[in-house]
């Protein structure tokens, strides 16, 4: 892999590993008021990445169409308050591990669907790598008691995943990564503010004790903030397809932090879903990315070299000396 797609994967890669962190912190905020706690996490963390926006933000943010904010509202609703609200509604019906299935199955919906969004076939090398990622998730993750409400919302939670990176494609160009997290922060904020007062009326936000202090500050400043920029960062460098290969280790990252809470296990299982992840992601990106094609190019390109420059040294005539 050249250095850009190599940054990208170990961005994409970075901006997973903080996200499924965070579940681990999700567990001790069970108590907190779901948008509440939402419209602190994106509300602190927008003021945080206003001032890394750059230089021609207000410009650049003027300069949208109307379809396009549109699009940041989509973005918002859809991948961040939608997703969570989805994925918390499941686990009232259903064990976490179901929710956390239909989500590893990501990789494999955006595989298909950014290339036909773009008019062209799905990769098939993507497709076995998206493939190879979501059984690893589901063997981190196992399979859990659910009903059909439990599975109803893990769709949408899948739905969540998914439009968090294709949603935000095409706006990657006019906005950055920065300014791009920024503005879905500031719109998630008010979404989150609005579904509080609608729902939870006046109950809708108190003042966290000091565990959830921590826990919101991490999902804000770590998880948002680093997590959100690392990640379209990496999007607009290996593309959705890649990058979202990566989210299979959400679970396996989920799965690691949860012992040193108290709230699960790194067995024998995680431990073959993690490698299996690690395969699909590694099959996905080098053979999807064309990295391996091109080594092997090269390879036959020198190898034909060596055999050619040889060839010209046997016919080589050394020519004798003429005798004075």
């Amino acid at each position: 892999m050249n250095a850009t797609t190599t940054r990208g994967a170990l961005l994409a890669a970075l901006a997973c590993v903080l996200v499924g962190g965070s579940f681990t912190a999700n567990s001790v905020l069970g108590d907190y008021p779901y948008a509440g706690g939402q419209f602190l996490r994106y509300g602190l963390a927008c003021l945080l990445l206003v001032p890394a926006a750059g230089k021609g933000a207000a410009d650049r943010l003027r300069a949208l169409t109307p379809r396009r904010w549109g699009r940041l509202a989509l973005l918002a609703a859809v991948g961040m308050v939608g997703f969570n609200l989805a994925v918390i509604a499941a686990e009232r019906t259903a064990e976490p591990a179901v929710p956390g299935v239909f989500v590893g199955c990501a990789p494999v919906a955006v595989a298909v669907l950014v290339p036909l969004l773009d008019g062209r076939r799905p990769r098939r090398t993507v497709l076995y790598g998206a493939s190879l990622v979501a059984v690893g998730a589901f063997t981190v993750q196992g399979w859990g008691r659910t009903d059909g409400v439990g599975i109803a919302f893990s769709v949408c939670a899948l739905a969540g995943e998914v439009g968090f990176a294709v949603l935000a494609v095409p706006l990657l160009r006019p906005l950055g990564p920065r300014l791009l997290s920024a503005t879905v922060c500031a719109l998630a904020a008010v979404e989150s503010a609005a579904i509080g007062l609608w729902v939870d009326e006046g109950s809708w936000l108190r003042r966290p004790d000091g565990v959830e202090t921590a826990a919101l500050l991490w999902q804000a400043v770590v998880v948002t903030v680093v997590g959100f920029v690392c990640w379209y960062m990496g999007v607009q460098r290996i593309g959705a397809e890649h990058a979202t290969l990566f989210s299979g280790l959400i679970p396996v990252a989920a799965a690691g932090t949860a012992p040193l809470v108290g709230t699960g296990s790194y067995g024998p299982a995680q431990v073959a879903g993690s490698a299996l992840v690690g395969l699909g992601v590694a099959l996905g990106v080098a053979l999807g990315s064309g990295a391996l094609r091109r080594v092997g190019r090269e390879r036959r390109s020198r190898s034909r070299a060596f055999r050619a420059n040889g060839r010209l040294k046997s016919r080589a005539v050394r020519v004798p000396e003429t005798p004075e």
